[in-house]
């Protein structure tokens, strides 16, 4: 029997005052005149509630780019969702911040591109942002609100990852978040001047250790590293279709944010659909559910119910054919491409940067 989706991802608008070069939003970004408007989203959250989902994740680009957002909250709120807001914080203001406790969220992720501000403000393409987060986190922890940071790591910053780490523990955060840039989007476009050496990695891996064991009983840190050197898939976004369900700016309904990259799926719009029948229902939520969809070097393994296949929009960008098995994977007829990857010429060179980011 198919479980309840755990969490309904809201990505309200693709609009962001960043402009980050790891961005994982589609190249092609959906306007702003093509949004759900407040109702259409409000309806949404209600049918979420209805399906059995527990987690409204609020993102984008960025959240706060839409001025109904509190009413967004609010009417999440009233349905019971536990309420999380993804945000740059560079406009979460006094004000900003009490219309969004007044509408009942739950809890703020802040993210951050470095410890340095002036590093850090280089990576967002954002003057000043950085001072705007630290000035965003002392408010939100003053408020009482549960802080998790989040900082993308990658190539150019890694090696400030002890700073990195000091800067989440002084802000107070009750998450850490240290995630490694995952290759899609822009990241993809700008993978090799972004992937790690193995000698960062494995100095990085080394301090969230420490720093795990020194802050135990008090800041979680969590630690995603890139998938390129794995060596089996994680089970991105818990499986295809079986956890997760995003909702893009206009209202398409999908099993991860980068699904719209796969060339021959239709997405189901929630404009004409409801969540329970796509949930239910829909074939692109249904293509590749594991274990039904497994390739045949797949079929057998002790993991494909741990993994569930991995990265389906990772095997498509690596072999433009999105029911391959995930060329992380060591078993991988595939797994050269990321081999060779890692060894691609170019890390040296500068960062394309798209126009939006993902705050």
């Amino acid at each position: 029997m198919l479980a309840a989706p755990i969490a309904l991802i809201a990505e309200i608008t693709h609009r962001c005052p960043l402009s980050c070069g790891y961005c994982s939003n589609p190249l092609e970004l959906e306007r702003a005149s093509a949004e759900l408007d407040t109702a259409s989203w409000a309806r949404v959250f209600g049918e979420a509630a209805d399906l059995g989902v527990l987690h409204l994740h609020l993102t984008g680009g960025e959240p706060m780019s839409r001025r109904d957002l509190p009413s967004l909250v609010r009417s999440a709120s009233e349905t019971g969702l536990y309420t999380n807001l993804i945000t740059s914080g560079v406009t979460l203001d006094d004000a900003a911040l009490a219309g969004l406790i007044d509408a009942g969220i739950d809890h703020i992720q802040l993210s951050f591109q470095d410890s340095l501000a002036g590093s850090a403000d280089m990576i967002a393409g954002y003057r000043g942002g950085h001072a705007r987060k630290l000035a965003a986190a002392a408010r939100i922890t003053a408020a009482g609100l549960p802080l998790t940071a989040n900082f993308v790591v990658h190539r150019r910053n890694l090696d400030r990852i002890g700073e990195i780490l000091a800067l989440g523990e002084d802000l107070a955060a009750s998450r850490i978040e240290i995630a490694h840039v995952q290759y899609h989007g822009w990241a993809l476009r700008n993978r090799a001047a972004l992937m790690p050496t193995l000698a960062q990695l494995e100095a990085a891996t080394n301090a969230v250790q420490a720093a795990r064991e020194r802050l135990k009983g008090r800041t979680v840190i969590d630690y995603v590293i890139p998938d390129y050197y794995g060596t089996r898939p994680k089970a991105c976004m818990g499986g295809w279709g079986q956890r997760i369900i995003n909702v893009s700016p206009s209202g398409l309904a999908m099993p991860c944010h980068a699904a719209t990259s796969l060339p021959d799926l239709t997405f189901p719009s929630v404009r004409e659909v409801s969540l329970a029948q796509i949930w239910a229902g829909s074939e692109a939520f249904r293509r590749f559910r594991a274990p039904a969809f497994a390739p045949e070097s797949c079929r057998g393994c002790d993991r494909l119910e741990i993994d569930w296949g991995g990265c389906r929009c990772q095997a498509h960008a690596l072999t433009g054919d999105a029911a391959r098995a995930d060329p992380v994977c060591v078993l991988s007829p595939d797994h050269h491409l990321v081999v060779e990857a890692l060894h691609a010429p170019g890390r040296d060179e500068v960062i394309a940067r798209s126009m939006t980011g993902h705050g």
